[in-house]
């Protein structure tokens, strides 16, 4: 062996884990910043969404419930769809959930099962507040895939009508493979499963996805849709985000328009093509053709 293929073998290994410590950290983001503070819900209603006085339509009888991803809140997440939907004659909720003690700026780390129990307390709120029996459900990342805990375990499917996942973690993910790396790093798997177990949920394989699996993708009663990109770098390989069963769409952003190159943060948060797939998975019986041009609308 040459010196110098020795000499740099270390800061290879290291530069490694760092990558993989690095990806594993940022599993699942949804946006590009966050803000400083959880958001309330009067911050929310001055956007125009999170106002409990809103009344269900005859158009829109549901309210949806926007469930942001990992390291999201209820606001950043959504300062794209949550308007959208809103001009769109909805009434819109969103929530805050997963947090850890000691890590107040970051959300959707804390263990799945009990963000799940967050959510089904949100959606009693909201259900109260709006007098519907049932909501909607629009969720990115870890957002479009812990709901599935709730509709499965916690007796969410009687107070749900449909789910829409933006590239949902469904199956887990590999992260391009870099998680088949964690047990070649001792100590590095333990770390994460104790200190963010949000995040070592999400691995594919693990406990938590091996559970939400068991016995099919999904429940009776629930229509399910799933909005993919070829070009999410994060939940990988992109078609494990499908579901299988019956009421299920599985849809490929680029199948609607090919020029679109939204990778995993921008499907969820910006991508308005994506988005009218949204309104039209909320509304199949007024849905529209999704092209490129649903940019414009």
């Amino acid at each position: 062996m040459l010196p110098w293929t020795r000499a740099m073998r270390a800061p290879r290994v290291r530069g490694v884990l760092a990558a993989l410590l690095l990806s594993v950290t940022v599993l699942v983001a949804p946006a590009a910043t966050a803000t400083a503070a959880a958001p309330t819900a009067a911050t929310s209603t001055s956007r125009g969404w999170n106002d409990y006085s809103c009344k269900p339509s005859t158009a829109h009888p549901r309210p949806v419930v926007l469930v942001h991803g990992t390291f999201g809140n209820a606001i950043d997440n959504w300062l794209g769809l949550a308007p959208y939907l809103v001009a769109r004659g909805y009434c819109v909720f969103s929530l805050d959930y997963g947090q850890l003690p000691g890590v107040p700026f970051f959300h959707g780390l804390g263990p799945i099962d009990e963000s799940a129990e967050q959510l089904d307390v949100f959606v009693d709120r909201v259900l109260a507040a709006t007098g519907a029996p049932e909501a909607d459900l629009v969720g990115h990342s870890q957002g479009g895939m812990m709901p599935n805990y709730y509709l499965k375990f916690l007796g969410g499917a009687d107070k749900v009508n449909a789910l829409v996942g933006l590239a949902p973690d469904n199956h887990g993910t590999t992260l391009l493979g870099l998680t088949k790396l964690l047990p070649h790093f001792p100590g590095v798997e333990k770390f994460i499963t104790d200190k963010t177990p949000g995040l070592a949920d999400q691995v594919a394989g693990s406990p938590f996805i091996t559970k939400l699996t068991a016995g099919g993708d999904t429940v009776p009663g629930v229509r399910y849709t799933v909005i993919a990109t070829r070009y999410d770098q994060v939940v990988t390989p992109y078609r494990t985000q499908y579901l299988d069963g019956p009421n299920v769409r599985n849809v490929l952003l680029q199948d609607l328009c090919p020029l679109d190159f939204s990778e995993h943060v921008a499907i969820g948060t910006v991508d308005r093509v994506a988005f009218h797939e949204v309104a039209n998975s909320l509304d199949p019986a007024r849905a529209t053709p999704t092209t490129c041009a649903s940019v414009l609308g």
